[in-house]
């Protein structure tokens, strides 16, 4: 009997299990938060999987268990399945915090800018407030719940050590992605028309008043339309997100097959 073949095969199932629960918390926004600690989110996983491997397809090719190498491998595709799952999943939830940081770029904030926890880097101020309607947004329907689920199903879906899949034909990532441009582009437009007018206003203004310093003038005002546009447009925003966003991170749960095929 080789070497693998002394550990027992379940616990091997179970490890590799793990491994896509932990490519999942270790890339979904909502598990990444610092305030969350690398232990727990481990171990999270771990319990986690231990649970679902109920729901796993148990009947692996035994040509895994031959040798290590086939082992760390297999492993190894796992963890990119989590990961691809994770971050296919925050996807939506970046492309909100893009539209707030153009959105600050146009009402002339692109200087203010606060540290984003997630990435250790400098963000929009209302980027980050997007975002954060967002992640809101992705508590409030279950999405840390619906995530985890995704995992556990994709095990039924996506066996462990086998190859051939079938890909439904509607399920296609660009369609996707294009729905997630769509929506940052409707939630822009409308301070890109706005902001547009009040540049064109104050160019008339500057020809007509050659004495009036426009940029003393123009920066607080459309500082103050834009913020004054945030509060008539949020809510509709709101209603945007809510009606539209749900279907989104459904669709990115689902292009997850797509990432585990193109790993293969």
């Amino acid at each position: 009997m080789t070497e693998p073949f002394q550990i027992s095969q379940g616990l091997i199932v179970y490890l590799i299990v793990g491994l896509r629960f932990i490519g999942m918390f270790f890339t979904s926004p909502v598990f990444v938060a610092p305030s969350l600690p690398l232990p727990a989110r481990f171990w999270a996983a771990v319990l986690i999987s231990i649970a679902a491997v109920g729901s796993a397809d148990l009947s692996i090719p035994t040509a895994i268990f031959s040798n290590w190498i086939s082992i760390i491998l297999c492993g190894t595709r796992e963890f990119f399945i989590g990961t691809a799952l994770g971050f296919l999943s925050a996807l939506p939830l970046y492309a909100l915090q893009v539209a707030g940081e153009l959105i600050g770029n146009v009402m002339g904030l692109a200087m203010v800018s606060l540290l984003d926890p997630l990435s250790e880097e400098q963000s929009s101020i209302i980027g980050q407030l997007y975002f954060l309607i967002g992640l809101w947004f992705f508590f409030h329907w279950n999405g840390h719940l619906l995530l985890v689920q995704s995992v556990v199903e994709s095990l039924k879906l996506i066996p462990i050590g086998k190859i051939s899949l079938f890909i439904p034909a509607d399920m296609g990532v660009g369609l996707w992605l294009q729905k997630l441009f769509v929506l940052a582009v409707r939630m822009v437009l409308p301070f890109y028309g706005a902001l547009l007018l009040a540049d064109i206003g104050l160019g008339f203004l500057a020809r007509t008043v050659p004495q009036m310093n426009i940029f003393v003038l123009g920066l607080p005002l459309k500082i103050a339309l834009g913020l004054f546009l945030l509060m008539v447009v949020l809510p509709l925003t709101v209603d945007l997100i809510s009606a539209n966003m749900g279907e989104y991170i459904e669709m990115a749960l689902k292009n997850v097959m797509i990432w585990k095929h193109a790993l293969l």
